[in-house]
């Protein structure tokens, strides 16, 4: 077992809104707390807040409040965190949506999470409308934050002028979120994230994340995903950051908005590295501002980072986490230049962690160097409370001595330092070695030909599972399949050689930056 070489933070007992806005001194109120990247309007921590109250008595007038959840389909606006903080200021649970999700998407996590009310805006408003007529909501339930004929608006919520409800919970057990995640495999399931979960979570990061009130964020990961959630709106609210939300990526704004925002910190998944890497575009902004440059949601290889610090003469961090750890559990901390930018750094505060082989016997660092990998296990107070209604797939995760069974596949060394591998249900089996994508995907990366690139297994004409590489051109290059295969060949170990290859117009990936490998298995 490794402890975390932090020593533990304080995690109050109290509300996630009670954490994030109770203490806000009166110098914070003007502050601004959100700019809308398209437009530059901004709202102040004053305005926030005041907004969340009249939102949260708006909803408790509709007899919305404690074990009720309210459906959250947006993307990154202004307006998701008066919604969202107003849900849980309520003292109902907020479970939210993928903004990419078909109506059929939508309705099934409604109806799995008992949710009567749907809230969304109105270029999303065909498929919740849709999900919303599946479920018999009526009309009323369904608020168009924007405004749409025969719905309440936010406009009109707060317009009603209901004073903030007077809630009563237990922050440690009562249910404040309920993101849906496949866990290590399955359907997608309801993550019970209480209040303690998420505010603990804020309370750990701000150690290895350390924003201050002069940063100004730049959001375009999602909100509705956890990592959006915690790491961006909580946090940079928590530190009383600037937080400038962008409701989609599009690198020709993604690097307006930071030129013209002066943002200082940029969150990412690894797709939006290798745009900052690799695309020409970049060099045709002002990106002077940024100081550090964070990702997650997937591996992000050191060579990538390193390619984007130099670029952009910033800082490049990674950290690693999941739904079901609210999400952060590992950091790279910014003033720590000695560790190796491939890994996911160190623990937490307040977490555990350690490594098991298959037969469940532990796996020890050496005194030099990295373990032999297995599979992570993570222990603190930012692991879910559970699946909702699934209390089998619960027992799976999370076993009896607490110990939150990741299913990805990590090194540590002596001194706490953790690298993920992959997952373990993405290993390849090439003859008996197991081969990991992520690394083979690094290394295609790194050849100056190559925009993007994936990897699975695949059957070969023998029926054998080998690597086979989907692999996304630069603009005017030319490579084939030969030299993408020995490109790989010259830095890998035989086992490991891509033996297919295919060339592809773009890597399908979620709204998080993960590759979708089942999509690109379908394709054979």
């Amino acid at each position: 077992m490794v402890s975390s070489t932090f020593p533990d933070v304080e995690i109050p007992d109290v509300s996630v809104h009670e954490y994030l806005f109770g203490d806000l001194r009166e110098q914070d109120l003007d502050r601004v707390a959100l700019v809308d990247g398209m437009s530059g309007a901004e709202t102040t921590f004053r305005q926030l807040v005041g907004q969340i109250d009249l939102f949260a008595g708006a909803l408790a007038a509709r007899g919305i409040g404690v074990g009720d959840a309210v459906g959250l389909l947006c993307p990154n606006v202004p307006a998701f965190a008066t919604v969202f903080h107003g849900i849980l200021r309520a003292g109902a649970t907020a479970t939210t949506i993928n903004a990419l999700y078909t109506a059929e998407e939508i309705a099934s996590q409604l109806q799995d999470a008992s949710a009567s009310w749907l809230i969304t805006v109105s270029p999303l408003l065909p498929q919740a409308q849709a999900a919303a007529e599946r479920l018999g909501i009526p009309a009323a339930q369904l608020i168009v934050l924007d405004g749409a004929e025969g719905h309440p608006s936010l406009r009109d919520l707060l317009s009603e002028g209901h004073a903030a409800p007077a809630v009563s919970f237990d922050p440690a057990t009562h249910v404040a979120v309920l993101p849906y995640s496949s866990g290590t495999t399955g359907r997608p399931k309801g993550v019970m994230l209480t209040h303690r979960n998420l505010v603990a979570n804020v309370a750990q990061s701000t150690i290895g994340i350390d924003l201050n009130d002069e940063d100004r964020v730049l959001a375009v990961l999602p909100f509705f995903h956890i990592y959006g959630m915690t790491v961006l709106l909580n946090l940079a609210v928590r530190e009383r950051a600037a937080l400038v939300t962008m409701p989609k990526f599009d690198l020709v704004e993604f690097l307006r908005i930071i030129a013209e925002q002066r943002t200082t910190w940029l969150f990412i998944a690894p797709p939006i590295a290798v745009a900052l890497a690799k695309h020409p575009l970049v060099d045709q902004y002002d990106t002077s501002a940024v100081k550090v440059v964070f990702s997650g949601a997937a591996p992000l290889d050191g060579s990538l980072a390193a390619a984007v610090a130099a670029r952009l003469d910033c800082v490049v961090r990674q950290g690693y986490g999941m739904t079901e750890t609210s999400p952060v559990t590992h950091t790279i901390p910014v003033d720590r230049d000695d560790i190796d930018l491939s890994s996911v750094g160190l623990l937490l505060p307040n977490t555990e962690g350690r490594l098991t082989a298959e037969d469940g016997s532990e796996i020890l660092a050496p005194a030099d160097g990295p373990s032999e990998p297995g599979e992570l296990l993570i222990r603190g107070p930012q692991v879910m409370k559970g699946y909702l209604n699934r209390p089998d797939a619960t027992a799976e995760m999370i076993d009896a001595d607490g110990w939150l069974h990741t299913g990805d596949v990590a090194t540590a060394t002596a001194g706490g330092v953790f690298r993920i591998v992959d997952r373990l249900k993405e290993l390849i089996k090439y003859k008996g070695y197991q081969v990991a994508p992520a690394v083979l995907e690094a290394v295609l990366l790194a050849h100056p030909a190559i925009a993007d690139a994936a990897v699975i297994g695949a059957p070969d004409e023998d029926g054998q599972e080998v690597p086979k590489a989907f692999v996304v051109l630069q603009a005017d290059a030319e490579l084939d399949a030969d030299g993408v295969m020995a490109h790989v060949a010259a830095h890998v170990a035989p086992h490991e050689k891509v033996r297919i290859v295919e060339f592809v117009d773009r890597i399908p990936k979620s709204s998080s930056g993960k590759i979708l490998r089942k999509d690109l298995r379908a394709r054979g």
